[in-house]
């Protein structure tokens, strides 16, 4: 029997394979494709999903094909500048650029890669679930391969098999709905040469249009158009009332809506498609030893570019949890504080996505007119302090936090140190203990000496997934991780 199946192996699937397999669980991959997706779908991943590659030992493989860009900007009606999330010359606190760009089948082959050789991830393709029984306590799943039938055992599973998730149709598990569907066109092309933008009044002097993703939020068709690795770029493009999909991804009418930003730039498309941008989230991730992940879980509006990184953050909690519970003889009861961590942090994400969506989507005249005053006035009375998109992620509230603490359920810092590693290059993974003497210690600049003082605290630990356990002293926090973790104190030091 394994100890976790992992159903479906898109990104989010391949990156858990390899943080359970890097942990020595015995895990299986079921996919029912014989090859990953040949083409571009989600393209952004942020510095908390460099900081997870760091984690599952696939950067290496990575980080040459994708491009650290400069964050967001959203451009109104007449051309105007109202929303700047730019991150030149911002600090970088947690070691990586806020915004990566990637192209997704190089991604999927990097990822499965990782895996290939470790001996304990069994991986299946052409493996399409069917059904799945868990009454006896495993996760007994039927799959077809081949054109029969077979079943896998394993303790746990992980369905990370999309937003129409057969596993999650199967537990019967409904969507909450945000109230948010708005229909796009999303037009992937290589482009041999710069993008034109019309005059775009307000641009900050240190942001280059070419290493933003422009949201144009023009009530005649609102458009973004994100940089890509390479000469990859992607438009989405807002269909209007009454426009028919099939027409819009015409041949003739895709070159029409880019004729304005390519002119006669050499480029190829590579697709286009229709999809309806939604606000979804489960109502429940678990159902027994069967856990929803990614898409299955929750789907995004992608206005901060936020999808696959909620998929990974997902897995990266999973995993953890579930390693703990095989290697640590941790309670399995941590394993219920998955969504009760995730879902919120999940919310607060598509929330701001959909507030943001709701907005761009404008196509009144004179309400966008509106808009954009009103948030050109709200950014001249914040000059002098700038948002970015990570400032959009929540602190965890709840679940295995020292709650009450200072810090606790932020995301921990991850310095650069004197010899130009990070800091995780150099304490590895797994729980985490700084007390300030280890700090004055470290090679980092004073970075989280600093971090400490600025909480008032003796000692931060850490948790696998980088956020923060909590703040205190050495003794109350291995005392709470204990406890939290259902351990013995001895076995906990």
């Amino acid at each position: 029997m394994f100890d976790v199946a992992i159903i479906g192996c898109g990104p989010v699937g391949a990156l858990a394979a390899n943080l359970l397999g890097r942990e020595g669980l015995k895990v299986v991959v079921l996919e029912k494709e014989l090859t990953h997706y040949p083409l571009p779908r989600a393209v952004h991943l942020d510095h908390e999903m460099m900081r997870l590659f760091q984690s599952a030992g696939v950067l290496e493989r990575v980080l040459p094909d994708m491009v650290d860009t400069d964050g967001h900007l959203h451009v109104g009606a007449n051309a105007q500048a109202i929303r700047y999330m730019g991150t030149v010359g911002m600090p970088r606190p947690f070691g990586w650029s806020n915004d990566w760009f990637f192209y997704q089948p190089e991604l999927e082959e990097h990822l499965r890669a990782g895996f290939a050789d470790m001996p304990n991830v069994d991986f299946r393709i052409g493996a399409e679930f069917t059904a799945l029984d868990q009454s006896d306590g495993p996760v007994r799943i039927t799959y077809t391969q081949d054109g029969a039938e077979h079943q896998v055992a394993a303790r746990w599973a992980i369905a990370c098999d999309g937003s129409r998730s057969p596993v999650r149709k199967a537990l019967g598990i409904r969507l909450d709905d945000l109230d948010f569907e708005e229909p796009w066109l999303v037009v992937d092309a290589e482009v041999d040469g710069p993008v034109r933008f019309p005059a775009i009044a307000g641009v900050p002097e240190q942001a280059d249009l070419q290493r933003l993703s422009v949201m144009m939020c023009d009530p005649k068709r609102p458009a973004t158009i994100v940089p890509g690795r390479g000469n990859h770029r992607r438009w989405e493009l807002m269909l209007l009332p009454d426009e028919d999909d099939a027409a819009m991804m015409a041949p003739e009418k895709v070159a029409e809506l880019l004729a304005p930003y390519i002119g006669d730039v050499p480029h190829k498309i590579v697709r286009s498609a229709t999809y309806r941008f939604h606000g979804l989230v489960a109502e429940s991730w678990q159902q027994g030893n069967v856990f929803l992940a990614g898409d299955a879980a929750h789907q995004t509006p992608p206005f901060f570019g936020q999808g696959m990184c909620h998929g990974c953050r997902d897995v990266a909690n999973l995993s953890w949890k579930m390693a703990a519970i095989i290697k640590d003889h941790a309670s399995p009861e941590i394993l219920c504080t998955y969504q009760s961590e995730r879902d919120p942090h999940v919310r607060g994400v598509i929330g701001a996505a959909v507030a943001a969506g709701r907005y761009i989507c404008e196509l009144d005249p004179v309400k966008a007119a509106a808009r954009d005053a009103e948030m050109i006035a709200r950014a001249q009375a914040q000059k002098g302090s700038r948002e970015t998109a990570h400032d959009l992620i929540p602190a965890i509230s709840t679940g295995i936090i020292h709650r009450g603490s200072a810090g606790a359920g932020e995301r921990f810092i991850q310095p650069v140190l004197s010899d130009g590693r990070k800091l995780d290059d150099l304490t590895g993974g797994g729980w985490r203990l700084f007390t300030l003497e280890d700090a004055a210690a470290l090679p980092d600049g004073g970075a989280v000496s600093a971090w400490l003082a600025a909480r008032g605290a003796e000692a931060v630990m850490i948790r696998p997934d980088h956020y923060v356990f909590g703040t205190g002293t050495a003794e109350e926090l291995r005392k709470a991780y204990a406890a939290q973790m259902g351990l013995s104190l001895e076995t906990a030091a």
